[in-house]
């Protein structure tokens, strides 16, 4: 397989534990690309609220990734050791617009049985930034690359063979099967899948420890353009305002912005009354598919490869659960969820 990411690591445990003979290669190092760089949200469900993926995919296939998510989480929580915390996550309103989404989703949630609460009124200094909010309450936050790390270890003493700096292409690898799980990098490795995966730059910064702790879980809000929560240290991890300038964003470059950087120095400022020093900035690519859904499932038109991605920025979860999916298609098995995800859904 192709990638050292969540993605890559999860196939490779799975394979590995079935007895199959593995061999990962990650050009830089496990967890230097998207599945090391990101904000740190464990969160269900894939990119689009609950109540849009069942318009979108329908009420049975909506609930299906629902649920293989909340397991990926449980699983999560059982591998990750330190790297993850069960502290739930926070959706907010930023308008009375989205106050109205938000109160969708929680009826969707609450009428399909799955857990959610609703926040009416929101501590400070939320109250005065936001209009109310939703509590996801087996979401979670990570350490992502600690967290990497520790699966390919799990991977590895099963028995995968796991190759850091080793770049390769598709074409260059004899094997029964290959599996490229390189999520943003899809289109590099598998061209044809350019239309439907497109590389996709997100922006975070950290602070210095702060001596108040007032944002222990996820937080998100417009739509989720905006995100941070705090690390056990005391640190703010803060991303998103990739709105502001969307074409530049559709960018494979692992490069911090001026713009957006000063976006998030912004909502800093608003969400702490003052502007702690930031120690570090950095940013991480994804792959965006047009309907919001991964790709996971044979590659069209090649034989025996097979591709894994296009988490579209909500990767930590589903990258967990499509790592072991793709992994079971290898192995001749159908779960349910492999043709909500099939690639060939682009090329009909």
């Amino acid at each position: 397989m192709i990638g050292g990411g969540v993605t890559g690591c999860s196939c490779a445990l799975t394979l590995a534990e079935r007895g199959v003979r593995v061999r990962l290669y990650e050009a830089r190092e496990i967890a230097g690309g998207a599945s090391g760089r990101n904000g740190g949200f464990a969160l269900r469900g894939a990119t689009a609220p609950y109540d849009e993926a069942r318009r979108a995919l329908g009420s049975d296939r909506a609930r299906l990734v629902m649920e293989l998510t909340e397991r990926s989480l449980d699983r999560m929580e059982s591998l990750a050791g330190d790297a993850f915390r069960r502290v739930g996550s926070l959706r907010l309103a930023w308008d009375e617009a989205e106050l109205e989404a938000l109160r969708r989703e929680h009826d969707a949630l609450a009428e399909d049985g799955f857990a959610v609460e609703w926040v009416g009124e929101l501590a400070e200094p939320l109250d005065h930034l936001y209009r109310g909010a939703i509590l996801h309450p087996r979401d979670g936050a990570l350490y992502p690359a600690r967290w990497v790390r520790r699966l390919a270890a799990h991977a590895a003493a099963a028995g995968a063979d796991i190759r850091e700096g080793e770049a390769v292409q598709v074409d260059d690898l004899d094997a029964d099967a290959v599996v490229v799980a390189g999520d943003g990098f899809t289109a590099s490795l598998l061209p044809e899948l350019a239309p439907s995966v497109a590389a996709t730059r997100g922006q975070v910064l950290a602070t210095e420890p702060l001596g108040e702790r007032l944002y222990e879980r996820p937080h998100y809000a417009r739509g989720g353009y905006d995100y941070w929560h705090q690390l056990p240290d005391g640190r703010l991890v803060i991303g998103g305002m990739r709105d502001a300038s969307p074409a530049t964003e559709q960018t494979s470059v692992e490069q911090p912005t001026e713009l957006i950087q000063s976006r998030l120095d912004t909502l800093v400022s608003e969400l702490l009354g003052r502007r702690p020093t930031v120690t570090h900035r950095w940013a991480g690519i994804w792959g965006t598919t047009p309907d919001l859904v991964p790709l996971v499932g044979a590659v069209p038109g090649r034989d025996s490869v097979w591709v894994a991605g296009g988490y579209s920025g909500h990767g930590n979860a589903l990258g967990l659960a499509c790592g072991d999916l793709v992994a079971r298609a290898v192995l001749g098995e159908q779960p349910p969820e492999l043709e909500i995800f099939d690639p060939a859904r682009f090329s009909a």
